[in-house]
C-alpha cells in the first residue's frame, strides 16, 4: 500500500479549474519529483493535498486513510508537513519558526528535535535569535526545511525548494535534502528546476494540470520529452 495514493483528483480557484484527474502516489521512505513549468499546476497539487484547497473530485488517501474532507491541521498531525515556496515568517526569529514548526508537539519534544536541526544547520544555530528576515535566501530555505522537520513528518510536501536561488544555493539544498533520505520521510517535490532528479526515486511530469509522463528517475532522463523541455536536447 502506498503511502499516498491519489485518485483521478480535479481541483482550482473559484470556478477555474487546474488540475484535470490526477493520479500520484508516493511509497513509504520515497522521494518523488513533481516536474513541471509555471503554472503547470504543481503548487495547487500540491496545496489539494494538504487540505488549503479542497478537493473537487477524486480520492486523497495517506496510509489508505481518506483526507480529502479533513482540514488541514488535521493532516499535518497525521505526519504530512508542507513547505510553501517562502517557507518561513520573516518578522520571526529562526527559533520562533522551528517552534511553530512543531506547533502540536510537547516543549520537550520540540526542545529535543530543535537541538538536533542546529546541529544539522549550523549556520542557523549561529543566528537563533535573529530574525528570518536577516537571512540570505539560501539560509532561508534551510530554515524552511529545518521548520517542517521539527515535526518529524512521514511525508514532506516542497513546493519549489529552488525558487529564487543561485545555482550555489541549489546545491546546498540539494545536499541538505540528501541527508533527510533514508530516514523515514517521504519526500513530494515539486519543481521545474530538473537538478532535483537526482534525488529522485521516481518522478511525475505534470502540464495543464494533466500528468503526462511517469516512471523512475532513469526513465524520466531518458525520456523526449523531458529531454527536449529541460535539458534542451
Amino acid at each position: 500500500m502506498a503511502l499516498l495514493e491519489l485518485g483521478g483528483v480535479t481541483s482550482g480557484y473559484g470556478a477555474m479549474q487546474i488540475l484535470w484527474g490526477i493520479d500520484l502516489d508516493v511509497g513509504a521512505g520515497e522521494t518523488v519529483l513533481l516536474l513541471g513549468a509555471n503554472s503547470a499546476g504543481k503548487t495547487t497539487l500540491l496545496r489539494t493535498i494538504i487540505g488549503l484547497l479542497p478537493c473537487w473530485s477524486g480520492s486523497i488517501a495517506f496510509e489508505g486513510e481518506a483526507l480529502q474532507t479533513l482540514p488541514p491541521d488535521q493532516r499535518i498531525r497525521r505526519g504530512i508537513a508542507f513547505m510553501s515556496e517562502l517557507g518561513v515568517f520573516p518578522t520571526l526569529s529562526i527559533e520562533e519558526n522551528i517552534r511553530l514548526g512543531g506547533y502540536f508537539l510537547s516543549d520537550a519534544q520540540v526542545r529535543k528535535r530543535g537541538a538536533l536541526l542546529f546541529d544539522l544547520f549550523p549556520d542557523l544555530a549561529k543566528k537563533r535569535r535573529d530574525l528570518a528576515a536577516s537571512l540570505s535566501g539560501g539560509q532561508r530555505k534551510m530554515l524552511g526545511i529545518a521548520k517542517v522537520l521539527v515535526s518529524e513528518p512521514k511525508l514532506l510536501l516542497m513546493d519549489e525548494p529552488s525558487s529564487g536561488l543561485a545555482p550555489v544555493f541549489v546545491k546546498q539544498v540539494i545536499e541538505v535534502l540528501k541527508t533527510t533520505i533514508g530516514h523515514g520521510t517521504s519526500l513530494l517535490i515539486a519543481e521545474q528546476n530538473v537538478a532535483f532528479l537526482a534525488l529522485a526515486d521516481r518522478g511525475f511530469l505534470i502540464d495543464g494540470g494533466r500528468v503526462k509522463l511517469s516512471g523512475t528517475r532513469a526513465e524520466l532522463e531518458a525520456s523526449d520529452a523531458v529531454r527536449e523541455a529541460y535539458f534542451g536536447l
